[in-house]
């Protein structure tokens, strides 16, 4: 194993975007392996993995059980949870490394991210995620990453249905300061606000947080997710 970086990605008909994700992880010093866990696709999604040299794992489509089905496949000593519809830096996860090893006590972290969309709401979007991050709050689509000693002790990713990531970082965030890497950024994609209007999408994530502070259990807040179209991944 060349590397200390295990790189889980959860996919689900990500044809389009995962070789390219792939293609710029093999050429990272710090990685140990990719673990594509896909949820069914039907569009050659992980037969393309598998031929760019990520160990795939068929799994349900539920991305929390992905997550944790890939976790548990990881032979790395740091995690990192990715999405598929990433573009991650050049360096990326040398600066992971680089910022865990200056932080022994630190037992993980993201990335500072960058939304791709040219619109006024996705640059609205790239700040509001950088001002939240200062409260502790930050999501998948940050790139999460974590050692594996410390995942393991405080019991990893939970296959739940909707706000998996959320509930991860609240555990990962009791177990000490973590870290945002922010140079070099990650950018992710805005595709999944594609068609809305803010108000909506703002009034989806904060209403979606608000019942499961309530204690709604995740599988009814994706019934009301799902059922309402709002399709913006927490």
């Amino acid at each position: 194993m060349a590397g200390r970086v295990s790189v889980v990605i959860p996919t689900l008909d990500e044809a389009p975007r995962i070789g390219a994700l792939i293609g710029t992880l093999n050429r990272e010093p710090e990685l140990a392996e990719i673990i594509v866990t896909d949820g069914g696709s039907s569009d050659g999604t992980a037969a393309l993995a598998a031929r760019l040299g990520a160990r795939v794992i068929a799994g349900a489509r539920d991305r929390g059980a992905q997550l944790r089905a890939g976790a548990a496949a990881a032979r790395g000593e740091i995690l990192l949870f990715l999405h598929a519809d990433s573009v991650f830096p050049p360096g990326g996860l040398t600066a992971i490394t680089a910022a865990l090893d200056h932080s022994p006590r630190a037992p993980g972290g993201n990335f500072r991210v960058i939304f791709d969309g040219v619109g006024g709401f996705d640059r609205w979007l790239t700040a509001a995620y950088a001002w939240v991050r200062r409260f502790a709050l930050y999501y998948g689509d940050s790139g999460i990453f974590v050692r594996r000693s410390v995942y393991d002790a405080i019991g990893g990713i939970k296959p739940m249905a909707l706000m998996e990531d959320w509930e991860f970082v609240r555990r990962l965030e009791r177990a000490g300061p973590t870290i945002r890497v922010d140079d070099p950024p990650l950018v992710t994609s805005s595709r999944k606000f594609a068609g809305r209007r803010p108000a909506a999408v703002i009034w989806g994530l904060t209403l979606m947080h608000f019942l499961y502070w309530f204690g709604v259990p995740p599988e009814r807040l994706a019934h009301v997710y799902y059922r309402r179209g709002w399709r913006v991944r927490l």
